[in-house]
C-alpha cells in the first residue's frame, strides 16, 4: 500500500530555542504563562477552596458488594475512560472532571473543570479549569507516577496542549504537545492531536469549532502527523510514529475509493514498555456512528517493532473494540468476533497466543483484568421501555466461567443516543484502582452524572 501523502492545515507548533517567540501566554482560566524553557510554559493557579461535602451509601436488591457515590449531587460528574483509572496511586484521591452541563454537545470555548476528590476527608477541589474535554472521557485528567501531579489539556494561544498540575506547589506547567495517556512511569506523556479526534468520534477529544464539523484531515495517511510523545522533564515533543508508519503495516489494499486514516486509542502498559495503537480509517461517505475501520497495533516505547495484532478481517464490519492492556504488559484484552459470537478474547501483543476467556460470557462493554488474570470486569447498559436505563458492573472468574452481576445503577437514557448526540450517552466504564480493591463505576444519581466506588475487595480473595 502506497499513501498518497499531504500536508493538512492545522498549526503543528514545536515549541524550541529557534521557534516560539512568545514569553507569555494565557490559560483558559485566564491566568498567565511565562516560558521557563524550551517546551515548558508556567503559571501559579490560585487555591481553591476545597468542598466538604458527604458520601452517600448507595444500595439496591441483590448488591454484591459496598457501593458509594463519591461525587457531590450539585453538578455533573465523569471520569477518564475504562483503562485510565481515577484513583491516585496510593488510593487515597480520586480525579474528575466536573462538566458544565449534559445536554448538548459543547462548542470550542466552553470549559469544564478538572477536580480531585479526597475519599479520606471526603472533599472536593478544583484544580483546573479547561476548553479541552468531551463527554466519554472528560477533560481527560489522570495522575502521573505519585500523587503529586495531576494531567490534563487545555486550548491554549490556539493550540490543544498538555497541562501538568503540581498539587503540592500550586504550579501548573504546559507543554508543546497534547496528551491521551501518560506513562505510569511519569516520563512521557503521548498523544494524537486532541483536535482531530471527533473527525471519527464524538466526545473524547475536544470541543470543534463547529460541532457539526469536527475539524478533517485531507488525504490517506500523513508521514508529518502521529503519535506525539513529550518528555515531562525536558518538554521536548516528538513524533514518535506517523499515520504512515503504522498505516503501512496494514496487510490488505485499502478499498476504493480510498479513505483517510486517523489514530485513536493510544495507551501505555503499567510497565511503560509498549505502547497500544489504535488505527482508523473512514472513507469518503462516512457519517457519525457508521463504521471506523478500527485496527489495532502495538509498538516498543519508542515507537519501533510495530506489531499488527488483528484477527478480524482488516476491511470487514463489524470489528472487534474497545482494547485494554492485561496487567501483565504482555497480553491485550479486546471484545472480538469468534466462531460468529461476540467475546471477549485475549492474545498477545504481536497476535499470537489467541484465545476467548469464555465461550459463555458476551463481549459487551469495558472490559479489564485484574493483576491475578483470573477476574474480568466489564458494564452493560439496558434500557427500559418506560424510559428508564441502568448499568450493570458485571464480573467474570475466567476460571470458573461463571458471572454475576455486582451492583446495578441508574444511568442516562438513550433518546439521545443518534448520530453525534450518541457522544451524550453515559458508559459505565468501569476502572480498577491501581491495588484492583475497588472499582470507579459512571452511573447517575437524582438526574445527574455521579462516580460510584465499589468494594471489590469484598468478592476477590
Amino acid at each position: 500500500m502506497k499513501p498518497r501523502i499531504q500536508n493538512f492545515p492545522i498549526r503543528r507548533i514545536i515549541m524550541n530555542n529557534k521557534q516560539s517567540r512568545r514569553q507569555f501566554l494565557r490559560t483558559s482560566a485566564g491566568f498567565s504563562a511565562i516560558l521557563l524553557s524550551p517546551g515548558i510554559w508556567s503559571c501559579q493557579r490560585p487555591k481553591n477552596e476545597m468542598q466538604k461535602y458527604d458520601f452517600r451509601t448507595y444500595k439496591t436488591d441483590g448488591q454484591l458488594a459496598s457501593v458509594t457515590i463519591v461525587t457531590p449531587e450539585n453538578g455533573d460528574f465523569v471520569h477518564t475512560y475504562f483503562d485510565v483509572t481515577p484513583f491516585s496511586p496510593s488510593g487515597r484521591y480520586m480525579v474528575t472532571s466536573k462538566l458544565p452541563f449534559q445536554d448538548h454537545l459543547p462548542e470550542l470555548g466552553v470549559t469544564a473543570e478538572v477536580c480531585v476528590i479526597d475519599l479520606e476527608e471526603q472533599t472536593i477541589e478544583t484544580v483546573y479549569t479547561t476548553k479541552t474535554w468531551g463527554f466519554q472521557t472528560g477533560t481527560n485528567a489522570q495522575w502521573g507516577k505519585s500523587d503529586r501531579y495531576v494531567y490534563t489539556n487545555d486550548l491554549i494561544d490556539g493550540k490543544a496542549v498538555m497541562i501538568q498540575i503540581d498539587l503540592e506547589s500550586g504550579d501548573t506547567r504546559a507543554f508543546s504537545s497534547s496528551m491521551y495517556n501518560i506513562a505510569r512511569s511519569g516520563e512521557y506523556g503521548i498523544g494524537f492531536p486532541l483536535e482531530l479526534l471527533n473527525a471519527t468520534q464524538q466526545g473524547y477529544g475536544m470541543p470543534s469549532p463547529k460541532v457539526d464539523k469536527p475539524i478533517q484531515l485531507t488525504e490517506e495517511a500523513h508521514k508529518d502527523e502521529g503519535l506525539w510523545r513529550t518528555n515531562l522533564k525536558t518538554g521536548e515533543s516528538e513524533l514518535l510514529y506517523s499515520l504512515y508508519d503504522i498505516a503501512s503495516h496494514v496487510p490488505d489494499p485499502m478499498p476504493e475509493p480510498g479513505g483517510t486514516f486517523y489514530f485513536w486509542h493510544s495507551k501505555y502498559n503499567r510497565q511503560c514498555t509498549r505502547i497500544m495503537q489504535v488505527l482508523r480509517c473512514v472513507f469518503p461517505d462516512f457519517k457519525p456512528g457508521s463504521e471506523r475501520n478500527a485496527m489495532l497495533f502495538t509498538t516498543d516505547a519508542d515507537g519501533k517493532n510495530v506489531k499488527f495484532t488483528q484477527h478480524d478481517p482488516v476491511w470487514a464490519y463489524p470489528t472487534g473494540g474497545h482494547p485494554n492492556w492485561h496487567p501483565d504488559g504482555e497480553h491485550i484484552i479486546r471484545n472480538m468476533y469468534y466462531n460468529d459470537l461476540r467475546l471477549v478474547c485475549q492474545f498477545k501483543y504481536d497476535g499470537s497466543d489467541f484465545k476467548p476467556l469464555s465461550e459463555t460470557f458476551h463481549g459487551i462493554g469495558h472490559p479489564s483484568m485484574e493483576s491475578g488474570g483470573r477476574y474480568l470486569i466489564t458494564d452493560n447498559r439496558i434500557h427500559h421501555d418506560d424510559g428508564t436505563a441502568i448499568v450493570e458492573l458485571l464480573m467474570l472468574d475466567t476460571h470458573t466461567d461463571q458471572t454475576v452481576v455486582v451492583c446495578t445503577a441508574p444511568t442516562v437514557y438513550k433518546n439521545n443516543f443518534k448520530g453525534a448526540m450518541g457522544a451524550l450517552r453515559l458508559d459505565g466504564h468501569p476502572c480498577w484502582s491501581r491495588d484492583y480493591k475497588k472499582v470507579s463505576l459512571q452511573a447517575t444519581s437524582n438526574g445527574r452524572r455521579q462516580l460510584y466506588v465499589v468494594d471489590m475487595g469484598e468478592l476477590i480473595p
